[in-house]
Formats: C-alpha cells, sequence, structure tokens
C-alpha cells in the first residue's frame, strides 16, 4: 500500500506531539525529580520532593494522557480516520 501524501502528514503529526510528550514525561519524571531532592521546604505538610515524586508527577501523567487523546480525536476526525459511533 502506497502512503499518500495526507497519510505522511497525518504520522508525521503524530510522531510529532509524541516526542514532544515523551520529551515532557521524561523531563517530569526524571529530570525534576532528580533536583526535588535538593528542594527543602514543605508542601502541603510533605517534603517538597516526596509530593513531586508521588503526587505531582502523576497529575502531569494524567494530562498527558488525556491531552494525547483529545488531540488525536481532532486529528483523526481532520484526516478522515476517526472512528464512528
Amino acid at each position: 500500500m502506497q502512503l499518500t501524501e495526507k497519510h505522511r502528514q497525518y504520522w508525521k503529526k503524530n510522531l510529532n506531539i509524541t516526542g514532544i510528550l515523551l520529551a515532557i514525561w521524561f523531563f517530569v519524571t526524571f529530570v525534576i525529580g532528580y533536583f526535588a531532592r535538593d528542594l527543602n521546604f514543605t508542601f502541603f505538610g510533605w517534603p517538597f520532593s516526596f509530593w513531586v515524586a508521588a503526587q505531582g508527577a502523576l497529575i502531569v501523567y494524567v494530562l498527558i494522557i488525556g491531552f494525547y487523546a483529545r488531540y488525536m480525536n481532532r486529528l483523526d476526525q481532520e484526516y478522515g480516520v476517526a472512528e464512528e459511533e
């Protein structure tokens, strides 16, 4: 099957958003978690580094998933590959 220019554009946009979201995931998981150890103040009664690792990262992960689902639904509709309900 030959890919049309429309297919290439669709996959390029898909790969771009996936790369951006993976970069955000990496930053939240490793960079913020690593440097949060040095932050010595309490946040809602817990050490800030604990809060970032236990709560903040999970919130960001859920936001990433929600954004990706919404973005891909719109992209699917734009390119005519949306699932019919």
